[in-house]
């Protein structure tokens, strides 16, 4: 009877629970994917935020060198406008006067930034440039129609960027007048040429371009886009230009930008081919109308942002999805053991009752059932203590495995000794053997020191803490690995360490610390004919800190990420809890340890409380 009745509930149960797992299933997708959705979200918007800050800062230091450009020749014409020489040659008719300021105009330019340097006279006829031995020279041409002959004469000053109409080649002409507003004689020009500033940026690999207030591009890291416009052109302003014969006869058609979602990100198409998006960063150039526009790529960061923050929400959905589950099991657990006990106790005062009212029949069954009780709580009895004493045994192994891997470096230098004895009596030498056997009887005091550390360890303790010299922990560790690296110990590099520098600590717990990562350091370098392993001591404030390096392949991440966990190990014959016991042993005397890795190897470091004097 009881059986039929906790089957039906376990039945009923069974079925509960198969519902709430069918809906904790289908609120975790949907959690999972409104988590992966909001994480693709935040990853490209926290990706942007970052690429906007480091092209600000890139588009900055790209103005403040476009900047350093220009200043350096605005000062020519200021100058040259005031010399003697350009106005008797503006004043006399006397070509000698002419050419000898060809001459000097032609060496000034040999050293400035100035692509071209000329005088233009009242009539806009340049009588004098740095040019004239060349094809291309500028003497004779007239710039009437330039605006910044006009503009100058008007204002005294005047910067225009324009196509060479001799030279046909692109530049900043920056001018000034000669003499005074009232009767001006004539303009000085000097012509800048951005090829090596463009060369630059076309070494970034990312596009570069400068724009005037009309948006037309005048220095760009992308030739083909020069005189191209960021921005429809108004027909009055195109009109202008072409009459001006400012950028000759480039056809100003509009870059193949296209905006692609929010205001600064663009998808442009390279000379190249092929589209790709691209985040637009604009600054001003201060000093004139223009604006820098930096094009930085963004779909590797959005794509990597992305893919770090969905990343980052599945950890985080695995660990609620963990707790959560291990809450609703137990929660059912708990639920069915209830209701068993519950429908056990119904049925067992049904059957109190049933046998009161025939107590003469129920006293044979009743014994019975007394007699089966007792056998089950024999029974439970018996399993439980194979329960503890499983327990006991899995203790008792951690215990031991601990124990083998303290004791292992004493017991290998014991036997180093033992064999160095039988030696020294073949050989009739009783003093080293005495010697031996005295050093082997300390190692035997470090091996029952050991376990009793080792014992405290296991019950959570601490070990009484003293002032311990560190150089003779570092000697102590030294000798007990002597007998395992037999002819490899050149390759410990000890610095000098201050005499008296003692630490707060337990000198036999200590030395296991500085034995592992010796012995770890140079198993790592054993295969390398450079193989290096340095221990430095430095004091920093309160602390002693103790460095071992080695130039071995460092560590993997996997093993990395779990470092200082038992049975976590990449040896062979490795049992994983070195690194364990080392770091608990220098958390227990208020230290700490730490690691670092690279391709250049591991650096272990052992912070250490010091000693007051």
């Amino acid at each position: 009877m009881i059986r039929a009745t906790t089957t039906g509930i376990s039945t009923d149960l069974s079925r509960a629970a198969r519902r709430q797992w069918l809906v904790f299933a289908i609120a975790l997708l949907l959690m999972s994917i409104a988590a992966l959705y909001g994480a693709g979200i935040y990853g490209r918007s926290a990706a942007l935020s970052t690429l906007r800050e480091q092209g600000r800062t890139e588009a900055n230091l790209k103005v403040a060198l476009l900047r350093a450009v220009l200043e350096r020749p605005r000062a020519l014409p200021f100058l040259l406008a005031r010399d003697p020489d350009v106005e008797n040659a503006l004043t006399g008719a006397d070509p000698a006067g002419r050419a000898l300021l060809d001459r000097k105009l032609e060496e000034l330019v040999a050293g400035t930034s100035a692509a071209v340097i000329y005088v233009i006279d009242s009539k806009g006829m340049a009588i004098a440039a740095s040019n004239w031995r060349e094809p291309t020279s500028f003497v004779g041409s007239n710039y009437l129609f330039r605006a910044y002959f006009s503009d100058a004469m008007k204002a005294g000053t005047a910067e225009q960027f324009a196509m060479g109409s001799v030279s046909k080649r692109p530049g900043l002409y920056i001018s000034h007048r000669i003499g005074p507003a009232t009767s001006p004689l004539g303009v000085v020009v000097a012509k800048m040429e951005f090829d090596r500033l463009e060369q630059d940026w076309q070494e970034t690999q990312r596009p570069s371009y400068v724009v005037d207030a009309d948006h037309v591009v005048l220095i760009t890291s992308i030739p083909s886009w020069r005189f191209m416009t960021t921005e429809p052109l108004p027909s009055e302003s195109l009109t202008a230009i072409r009459e001006s014969l400012q950028f000759g006869e480039a056809p100003l058609a509009q870059l193949p930008f296209e905006r692609a979602g929010a205001t600064d990100l663009i998808r442009a198409i390279l000379p190249g081919g092929g589209a790709e998006s691209y985040l637009r960063v604009a600054a001003p150039v201060a000093s004139t109308p223009w604006q820098f526009e930096y094009l930085v790529p963004v779909a590797g960061a959005i794509a990597a942002g992305m893919r770090e923050a969905r990343l980052a929400a599945l950890l985080a959905i695995g660990a609620i999805t963990l707790a959560a589950a291990i809450w609703l099991r137990r929660r059912q657990t708990a639920l069915a053991d209830a209701a068993r006990d519950q429908a056990a106790r119904e049925e067992l005062e049904r059957r109190v009752d049933a046998r009161t009212r025939d107590l003469s029949l129920a006293r044979d069954r009743l014994q019975a059932e007394i007699v089966d009780h007792r056998e089950t709580e024999t029974r439970l009895q018996a399993v439980q203590q194979d329960l503890v004493q499983a327990n006991r045994l899995a203790i008792l192994g951690q215990i031991a495995a601990g124990v083998a891997h303290e004791i292992n470096q004493p017991l290998a230098t014991i036997r180093a000794y033992a064999d160095n004895s039988k030696v020294f009596l073949a050989r009739s030498r009783p003093e080293p053997v005495l010697e031996n056997l005295g050093l082997i009887a300390d190692l035997t005091e470090r091996i029952a020191k050991i376990t009793e550390d080792l014992k405290a360890l296991a019950r959570k303790g601490r070990s009484g803490e003293e002032a311990v010299e560190l150089r003779e922990i570092v000697d102590g560790a030294v000798m007990l690995l002597r007998s395992r690296f037999t002819g490899r110990l050149d390759r410990l590099a000890i610095a000098p360490m201050p005499g008296g520098l003692d630490v707060m600590g337990n000198r036999l717990r200590l030395e296991q610390v500085f034995i592992n990562l010796f012995q770890n350091a140079l198993e790592a370098v054993e295969d390398k004919a450079d193989g290096r392993v340095d221990v430095s001591v430095a004091v920093v404030d309160a602390e002693v800190v103790a460095t071992v390096a080695d130039n071995g392949p460092g560590i993997s991440p996997a093993i990395l990420a779990s470092l200082f966990e038992p049975f976590n190990t990449s040896k062979e014959k490795g049992l994983g809890l070195g690194l364990v016991i080392a770091k608990d042993i220098v958390a227990d005397y208020g230290g700490r340890l730490e690691v670092e890795t690279d391709m250049r190897g591991a650096r272990f470091r052992v912070h250490l409380r010091k000693a007051q004097a």
